[in-house]
């Protein structure tokens, strides 16, 4: 009997895994349709009263999504003024949903990535995640990770898909 030869343990494959860089941290929507007048009207005064009023220490140290789940007209500089009451508390503010806020938290960290260590090797992205990475990541990710590598695949090393290859 043959002993039995891992292959894919002996290739010079790396496996870049997006969860590995999933930011900690708690996160937060914060849904400004109860501060409208019947959900849908922005009054100023009553808006800037509930800002006033509201507890911002709640958001410390975590990522936040500002959004208006009702389909009411906001002028832009409702957001800004609660981003600006959120800013000394939460690490990060965006508007819109929890997927634009897992989005702009790994375009922060993608840009950030030091890459040098595909440089010239074959890369596969992970492909399951128990985290919420969003799809966005993983385009991110392949854009960023074939600047410096050999080739690009998609998946798990057994079923991998290719997506790119450098041409010599």
């Amino acid at each position: 009997m043959s002993e039995i030869i891992n292959r894919v343990a002996q290739s010079k494959l790396i496996t870049f895994n997006l969860e590995d860089h999933y930011p900690k941290g708690e996160r937060k929507v914060l849904d400004i349709k109860d501060w409208l007048y019947e959900g849908f009207i922005l009054r100023e005064k009553e808006f800037r009263t509930h800002v006033e009023a509201h507890d911002w220490s709640a958001y410390q140290d975590a990522y936040v999504a500002l959004q208006c789940s009702t389909d009411a007209i906001v002028p832009g500089w409702a957001f800004m003024l609660i981003a600006s009451r959120l800013q000394p508390y939460a690490k990060k503010v965006v508007q819109g949903s929890f997927e634009n806020l897992e989005t702009a938290l790994y375009q922060t960290i993608l840009e950030n990535l030091d890459v040098t260590e595909f440089t010239d090797k074959p890369v596969i992205i992970k492909g399951c995640s128990n985290k919420p990475v969003p799809e966005n990541a993983y385009l991110m990710a392949v854009i960023k990770i074939q600047e410096v590598a050999k080739s690009v695949m998609y998946g798990e090393a057994c079923s991998s898909v290719p997506l790119f290859k450098r041409k010599k």
